[in-house]
């Protein structure tokens, strides 16, 4: 069949089982422009409201605005001109969205890097993108200082969270509050320098199809790549997965923990408030006390969880203390933890809303490419296939192929999944020939298992080298996790394998039990046995703990040295 009868097809067959009541177009609120004109158009629109809110601490739109147009004519003082990346290395803290828009604004391009990086990480980085000036938290100029020179830095700024702290915080703060300010001659204070700063806002107007962000894959193996986004990529984003999947409006309160360094947080947090004009309470990091308490004191509407914190939040002794039941929609992300039946009743129990999976998406196609919301009756997303991902959000399409010959895979066949997207990035930075290999004739060959079944449905099943041959049976690392995350005694999975003689390989399953749990391998592999087609049956290594990536990825190659 040829590729566009092929996904004319698929189209139909999509369209016939889209969920009641989700748009299928996309929808832009305020037009097809850069978000930082969104920004401006919110601030004319609604000054006084407050855009966020960080425990206790408020901007309204007017001051997010304001402070921006400072941050961008600060930048362009300092030398910064169109096109020169600029790094922040900082936690989740509204000087990053003043960073953030205020970068944008000028028409540079945002470069973050993960707080928890250490000089190493951060000298590739910085090299790598470019950069010549960074923000970033105070309490992380050591890391910065040790790679400064090495790195051709020209402006340092940093900035403290501690100056931000309420007298009476509205909720429980976390200790990066806490910590004293620091103070030095080697680098510029970010808000004395906004104060000082007298050039006028730039002129500068970003146009959607320049470059805004360098958006690095944080992969558990290999050095990360910087994925090229444009203002465009980030808005499509926005529009074709806030109205399908969140819902999100003016009056929302949309509450974010997820690092705002990654591209998820990057959407949850600086992406979709901005775009719905919504109210944003921003938590530093993850903390189940303060999440409970900023759902009840804020009447939060809208939040995204790893299901590790949700299930955190249903277990936690003093859950009966906190109304959380202003929540309306509560999306959520498998890493280790599984979304389950059981977690999905008792957090409907607790909340009244319905915990769903958000979505697939990779750093290359800017992360929202799949939705499930809509398909929760009768837990239909749950009770699919394991790695179940839902349908495409409008715009996107999916394909399966052969991964030695290309050719197109009928549906229900296993092989490369492949996607084209308007947020699909426009290469890697500085890296022509991975970026021919992965992106040809508009579609992103993604190096990963899939599947598209029979009725339209997208399901993931990993990394192509993960996959295991069992006996000449393929056996799917995610599947085995996402059975495994069934199981009541377990907290958490990550299934490997070993070369076997006999078998070919063998896979190995590494289990965290959960708190007061005291299965042991052979009661597992038992119910393993029970659960699973007998060639999948994986031996059970129970460990204490499972090493993570700072995106909350298992580090797979570490599980490697413990066969």
């Amino acid at each position: 069949m040829d590729e566009q009868t092929y996904l004319a097809q698929l189209d139909q067959l999509q369209q016939a089982h889209w969920p009641a009541g989700v748009p299928r177009q996309v929808h832009y609120p305020l037009g097809e422009q850069p978000l930082c004109d969104y920004l401006r158009t919110w601030a004319r629109q609604q000054p006084e409201a407050i855009a966020l809110d960080f425990y206790g601490y408020s901007l309204s739109w007017a001051e997010l605005d304001h402070l921006s147009d400072r941050c961008a004519a600060l930048l362009v003082e300092l030398g910064v001109q169109p096109g020169d990346r600029v790094a922040l290395f900082m936690p989740n803290c509204p000087q990053l969205h003043i960073a953030f828009y205020g970068l944008l604004k000028c028409g540079a391009v945002y470069a973050p890097v993960s707080p928890l990086s250490k000089a190493l990480e951060l000298s590739y980085q910085l090299k790598d993108s470019g950069a010549r000036v960074i923000l970033c938290f105070d309490q992380l100029l050591p890391v910065v200082r040790a790679v400064r020179e090495d790195c051709a830095l020209r402006h340092v700024l940093a900035t403290s969270l501690s100056e931000l702290r309420p007298e009476q915080p509205s909720i429980p703060v976390p200790d990066l509050l806490l910590a004293a300010k620091v103070s030095g001659d080697d680098f510029l204070d970010f808000y004395a320098a906004l104060a000082a700063c007298t050039a006028a806002a730039p002129t500068h107007r970003v146009q959607l199809d320049d470059l805004a962000a360098l958006n690095y894959t944080g992969g558990t193996t290999g050095l990360p790549k910087g994925c090229m986004h444009s203002h465009r990529d980030m808005l499509y984003t926005c529009a074709s997965f806030v109205p399908t999947a969140m819902h999100l409006q003016a009056d929302s309160v949309l509450l974010n923990f997820l690092p705002e360094f990654w591209i998820a947080g990057e959407n949850a947090g600086l992406l979709f408030p901005v775009f719905a004009g919504c109210r944003l309470v921003l938590l530093a990091r993850w903390d189940a006390t303060a999440f409970m308490a900023a759902v009840q004191h804020y009447r939060v509407s809208h939040c995204g969880l790893l299901v590790d914190s949700a299930a955190e939040v249903l277990d936690h002794p003093q859950v009966a203390d906190y109304d959380l039941r202003s929540l309306q929609r509560t999306g959520s992300i498998s890493f280790i933890k599984k979304l389950t039946r059981d977690y999905r009743a008792r957090w409907r129990a607790l909340t009244g809303c319905t915990l769903f999976e958000f979505s697939f998406g990779m750093t290359e196609t800017h992360t929202c490419d799949t939705f499930t919301w809509g398909l929760q009756d009768a837990d239909f997303d749950l009770t699919s296939a394991p790695t179940f991902v839902g349908l495409p959000v409008p715009g996107t399409q999916f394909k399966v192929c052969d991964f030695t010959t290309g050719e197109l895979l009928p549906l229900g066949s296993e092989g490369e999944l492949c996607l084209r997207s308007p947020a699909l990035m426009h290469g890697y930075w500085q890296r022509p020939e991975e970026s021919a290999a992965a992106l040809r004739e508009g579609w992103l060959h993604t190096g990963d298992l899939g599947q598209i079944t029979t009725q339209g449905f997208i399901r993931y099943l990993g990394r192509r080298k993960e996959m295991l041959k069992v006996n000449g049976m393929s056996v799917f690392p995610s599947e085995l996790e996402a059975l495994l995350g069934q199981h009541p005694a377990l907290l958490a999975s990550a299934v490997i394998g070993r070369p076997d003689a006999l078998r070919g390989q063998q896979p190995v399953a590494f289990v965290v039990l959960k708190p007061g749990r005291s299965e042991d391998a052979e009661t597992l592999t038992a119910w393993c046995r029970e659960a699973m087609a007998s060639y999948k049956v994986p031996e059970i290594r129970v460990v204490a703990a499972l090493p993570m990536t700072a995106t909350g990825k298992v580090k797979k190659n570490e599980l490697e040295s413990l066969l």
